[in-house]
């Protein structure tokens, strides 16, 4: 966020004195950078917080409300700097002043150490409202970018080229709305509670299959919520089992699972007799 506050300032600043419409505009992102930053380090805290009799199943979905609340922030900047620039792009404009090439370079290099470092520690936690601030900072690179080409073809080709600046800036802003709603659907898909990759399932079925005892997995439904899976299943044991020792094959299959996958928080085990399965529940 202070990286941010910082580069906001010098991008308003160098955009106005320096004739950058494309500049301006990444400023806005900037703007926005530090509000989503705020918006995702809230939902992080919130959805670290234990359950509660008023939330049983804990507070994990501040994670993806907050993951969709950074990009529908994007889609609304990324309109905002398409109408401008598009608004401008006609009109005769000073050409932007050359040291504002120097004032972007810079801001590409700390905006794509940002991504990294953030997206780092995204993938480590596994959290997608970490991922989409990661991706704010790599759509302002790109931004960045996009606003140094505009503004060296308008240095290069001089008023006739004027018009590279906004454009530029409109091309900036159609990759900050794909990444949006490239950031939105994966929010909107754990909101809604989406099969997690199957490479996970699998990996559960394995562990529960592996138990003493389990005949075979029937079900297995995974959810997502925040840092953590919840995990629905559905195991088969032998008909003359007791039932003494059919909860005791229950609790064997939940512990190997939630040793095998860390981020199972917990498993619902339903026991079946073998060969009856698929009938009233």
């Amino acid at each position: 966020m202070a990286a941010n506050a910082v580069l906001t300032g010098s991008k308003f600043a160098a955009g106005l004195l320096g004739h950058s419409h494309a500049l301006t505009a990444d400023a806005v992102e900037s703007m926005a950078d530090i509000v989503s930053s705020i918006i995702v380090w809230r939902g992080l805290i919130v959805a670290a917080a234990p359950a509660d009799p008023e939330h049983p199943y804990g507070h994990g979905k501040a994670e993806p409300l907050a993951a969709a609340s950074v990009a529908i922030m994007l889609l609304f900047a990324s309109a905002a700097i398409v109408l401008r620039s598009a608004l401008e792009l006609l009109q005769h404009r000073e050409t932007p002043r050359a040291f504002t090439l120097c004032i972007l370079i810079a801001v590409i290099a700390i905006k794509e150490f940002l991504y990294r470092f953030v997206s780092r520690e995204a993938g480590t936690v596994q959290s997608i409202a970490l991922f989409a601030d990661a991706w704010h900072h790599r759509s302002d690179a790109i931004t960045s970018l996009a606003a140094a080409l505009g503004i060296t073809l308008a240095l290069f080709g001089g008023p006739k080229l004027a018009f590279a600046d906004d454009a530029a800036a409109i091309l900036a802003g159609a990759i900050i709305a794909w990444n949006g709603w490239r950031l939105l659907r994966p929010a909107l898909n754990e909101l809604m509670d989406a099969a997690p990759d199957s490479t996970l399932v699998s990996d559960i079925r394995a562990a529960a299959s592996a138990v003493p005892g389990v005949d075979a997995v029937e079900k297995c439904i995974v959810r997502k919520m925040g840092f953590q899976y919840f995990v629905d299943m559905h195991v088969e044991v032998g008909p003359r089992l007791s039932v003494q020792e059919g909860h005791q094959i229950a609790h064997n299959v939940k512990n190997k699972v939630r040793e095998a996958v860390p981020s199972v928080y917990d498993v619902l085990v339903h026991v079946e007799p073998s060969g009856q399965s698929g009938g009233p529940e």
